[in-house]
């Protein structure tokens, strides 16, 4: 393929933040009071990485600082989400635990998100949408391995 005009790419990436930040009003709309998007990504980040992420690997998955990292991990154990637990391996650090309480509220939260996605399903091509996945997975992977 020849080289694409930046201007094109540019309009692809714009889209996706347009829909980033639409899909987050959605999904916040839908959580506990106190909780935001960024504790929810913490959630399917244990679901999808498993039990026992240290912070500060976290904050480099998620490109915050450790701080931020910190800060929302406390939260999350603050109303019982998350379990802090010393690590082993050295006895400085922390690891992460997700609880059942905190796989409850991921998994509910998903289904409040059900008629969004119901709406979808009358306006929209889920096939197409769905379609899109392993081109959006390859775009992820892509940038993942290329950043700093």
């Amino acid at each position: 393929m020849h080289d694409p005009d930046p201007r094109l790419l540019f309009e692809v990436f714009k889209e996706i933040g347009i829909i980033e930040q639409l899909s987050r009003a959605q999904l916040e709309a839908r959580l506990p009071d106190g909780l935001i998007a960024p504790h929810f990504a913490v959630l399917n980040h244990l679901i999808n990485r498993g039990d026992g992420a240290v912070p500060i690997d976290m904050a480099r998955a998620f490109q915050v600082p450790k701080t931020s990292m910190t800060h929302t991990l406390k939260g999350l154990a603050a109303k019982g989400y998350v379990e802090l637990r010393d690590n082993p391996k050295d006895g400085r650090s922390k690891t992460v635990w997700l609880t059942d309480k905190g796989r409850r509220l991921r998994a509910e939260t998903i289904e409040k998100l059900a008629p969004a996605f119901g709406a979808m399903v009358q306006e929209l091509d889920v096939g197409q949408i769905v379609g899109m996945l392993p081109t959006l997975v390859a775009l992820r992977e892509f940038m993942d391995a290329a950043r700093d």
